[in-house]
Protein backbone atom coordinates (compact mmCIF):
# COMPACT_ATOMS: atom_id res chain seq x y z
CA UNK A 1 0.00 0.00 0.00
CA UNK A 2 1.14 3.50 -1.05
CA UNK A 3 0.46 6.28 1.11
CA UNK A 4 0.71 10.15 -0.14
CA UNK A 5 1.40 12.51 3.13
CA UNK A 6 1.11 15.83 2.53
CA UNK A 7 1.89 19.14 4.83
CA UNK A 8 0.15 22.20 3.29
CA UNK A 9 1.55 25.69 2.55
CA UNK A 10 0.76 27.63 -0.37
CA UNK A 11 4.64 29.39 -0.50
CA UNK A 12 5.86 25.79 0.45
CA UNK A 13 3.95 22.75 0.40
CA UNK A 14 5.62 19.09 1.72
CA UNK A 15 4.83 15.73 0.32
CA UNK A 16 6.19 12.13 0.38
CA UNK A 17 5.24 8.51 -0.79
CA UNK A 18 5.80 5.82 1.74
CA UNK A 19 5.01 2.20 1.00
CA UNK A 20 3.76 -0.48 3.56
CA UNK A 21 4.56 -3.88 3.00
CA UNK A 22 3.03 -6.71 5.18
CA UNK A 23 4.90 -7.56 7.92
CA UNK A 24 7.77 -5.16 7.24
CA UNK A 25 9.01 -1.64 8.09
CA UNK A 26 7.44 1.40 6.26
CA UNK A 27 9.90 2.15 3.22
CA UNK A 28 10.13 6.15 2.03
CA UNK A 29 9.79 6.16 -1.90
CA UNK A 30 10.18 9.34 -2.64
CA UNK A 31 9.58 13.17 -0.68
CA UNK A 32 10.00 16.88 -1.08
CA UNK A 33 8.41 20.14 -1.30
CA UNK A 34 7.08 21.87 -4.20
CA UNK A 35 8.12 25.76 -3.74
CA UNK A 36 5.66 28.69 -5.54
CA UNK A 37 6.87 31.60 -6.64
CA UNK A 38 6.37 34.62 -3.77
CA UNK A 39 5.19 37.32 -6.05
CA UNK A 40 2.41 35.02 -7.70
CA UNK A 41 -1.68 35.50 -7.05
CA UNK A 42 -2.84 32.68 -4.23
CA UNK A 43 -4.99 31.78 -7.29
CA UNK A 44 -2.25 30.76 -9.46
CA UNK A 45 -0.24 29.18 -6.42
CA UNK A 46 -3.19 27.08 -6.01
CA UNK A 47 -3.22 25.47 -10.20
CA UNK A 48 0.76 25.30 -9.67
CA UNK A 49 -0.07 23.09 -6.60
CA UNK A 50 -2.93 21.45 -8.38
CA UNK A 51 -0.72 20.69 -11.30
CA UNK A 52 1.65 18.94 -9.06
CA UNK A 53 -0.32 16.91 -7.22
CA UNK A 54 -2.40 15.91 -9.97
CA UNK A 55 1.33 14.82 -11.72
CA UNK A 56 2.52 12.86 -8.41
CA UNK A 57 -0.52 11.07 -7.98
CA UNK A 58 -0.77 9.81 -11.80
CA UNK A 59 3.14 8.86 -11.84
CA UNK A 60 3.52 7.27 -7.84
CA UNK A 61 -0.52 6.10 -7.79
CA UNK A 62 -0.68 6.04 -4.66
CA UNK A 63 -3.47 4.25 -2.60
CA UNK A 64 -4.37 6.55 0.32
CA UNK A 65 -3.97 10.23 1.41
CA UNK A 66 -3.48 11.71 4.43
CA UNK A 67 -2.87 15.78 5.17
CA UNK A 68 -2.43 17.59 7.87
CA UNK A 69 -5.91 19.32 9.54
CA UNK A 70 -6.33 22.75 9.79
CA UNK A 71 -4.50 24.27 12.78
CA UNK A 72 -5.60 27.04 14.44
CA UNK A 73 -3.01 30.21 13.06
CA UNK A 74 -2.57 33.63 14.84
CA UNK A 75 -2.16 35.55 11.30
CA UNK A 76 -5.50 35.00 9.51
CA UNK A 77 -3.88 35.22 6.23
CA UNK A 78 -1.91 32.53 6.14
CA UNK A 79 -4.65 30.23 8.01
CA UNK A 80 -6.56 31.16 5.08
CA UNK A 81 -4.29 30.21 2.62
CA UNK A 82 -3.21 27.22 3.96
CA UNK A 83 -7.32 26.51 3.66
CA UNK A 84 -7.01 26.97 0.14
CA UNK A 85 -3.87 25.32 -0.36
CA UNK A 86 -5.31 21.93 1.74
CA UNK A 87 -8.77 22.72 -0.49
CA UNK A 88 -6.92 22.04 -3.63
CA UNK A 89 -4.97 18.93 -2.29
CA UNK A 90 -8.31 17.26 -1.07
CA UNK A 91 -9.89 18.46 -4.33
CA UNK A 92 -7.03 16.35 -6.38
CA UNK A 93 -7.31 13.67 -4.08
CA UNK A 94 -10.75 13.08 -4.50
CA UNK A 95 -10.77 13.42 -8.19
CA UNK A 96 -8.17 10.69 -8.28
CA UNK A 97 -10.65 8.48 -5.96
CA UNK A 98 -8.20 8.15 -3.51
CA UNK A 99 -9.32 7.67 0.46
CA UNK A 100 -9.04 10.59 2.48
CA UNK A 101 -7.48 10.84 5.97
CA UNK A 102 -6.68 14.23 8.35
CA UNK A 103 -4.75 14.27 11.20
CA UNK A 104 -3.76 16.90 13.62
CA UNK A 105 -0.19 18.74 14.22
CA UNK A 106 -1.19 16.78 17.87
CA UNK A 107 -1.92 13.27 16.65
CA UNK A 108 0.94 13.67 14.61
CA UNK A 109 3.15 14.41 17.26
CA UNK A 110 1.93 12.38 19.49
CA UNK A 111 1.74 8.86 17.33
CA UNK A 112 5.87 9.91 16.27
CA UNK A 113 7.24 10.67 19.71
CA UNK A 114 4.64 9.80 22.20
CA UNK A 115 4.61 13.05 23.10
CA UNK A 116 2.09 16.17 21.45
CA UNK A 117 4.26 18.79 22.12
CA UNK A 118 7.27 17.21 20.86
CA UNK A 119 9.43 19.56 18.75
CA UNK A 120 10.14 19.37 14.86
CA UNK A 121 13.93 18.00 16.06
CA UNK A 122 11.62 15.62 17.81
CA UNK A 123 10.02 14.73 15.30
CA UNK A 124 12.72 14.41 12.81
CA UNK A 125 14.57 12.05 14.78
CA UNK A 126 11.32 9.53 15.01
CA UNK A 127 10.37 9.81 11.41
CA UNK A 128 14.58 9.21 10.87
CA UNK A 129 14.68 6.50 13.58
CA UNK A 130 11.51 4.43 11.94
CA UNK A 131 12.52 4.46 8.47
CA UNK A 132 16.16 3.51 9.37
CA UNK A 133 17.30 6.41 7.31
CA UNK A 134 20.82 8.47 8.20
CA UNK A 135 20.22 11.04 5.52
CA UNK A 136 18.49 14.18 7.06
CA UNK A 137 15.01 14.76 4.80
CA UNK A 138 15.03 18.35 4.11
CA UNK A 139 13.54 20.75 4.68
CA UNK A 140 11.47 20.56 7.59
CA UNK A 141 7.60 20.46 5.43
CA UNK A 142 9.18 17.62 3.22
CA UNK A 143 9.70 16.10 7.41
CA UNK A 144 5.97 16.89 8.26
CA UNK A 145 4.59 15.15 4.99
CA UNK A 146 6.85 11.84 5.99
CA UNK A 147 5.44 12.17 9.56
CA UNK A 148 1.71 12.83 8.68
CA UNK A 149 2.08 9.49 6.33
CA UNK A 150 4.17 7.42 9.32
CA UNK A 151 0.81 8.54 11.19
CA UNK A 152 -1.46 7.61 8.76
CA UNK A 153 0.29 3.86 8.36
CA UNK A 154 0.15 3.54 12.33
CA UNK A 155 -3.63 4.65 12.46
CA UNK A 156 -4.74 2.27 9.62
CA UNK A 157 -4.14 -1.34 9.83
CA UNK A 158 -3.99 -2.61 6.26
Amino acid sequence: MKILGIDPGTGRLGWSILEILPRSKPLLLDCGCIETPVKTTLPKRLKIIYDFLTELVRSSKPDQFAIESLFFSNNAKTAIDVGAARGVAILCAEQHNLPIFEYTPLQVKSSLTGFGKADKKQVEFMVMNILKIKTKIKPDDAVDAVAIALTHSFHKKH
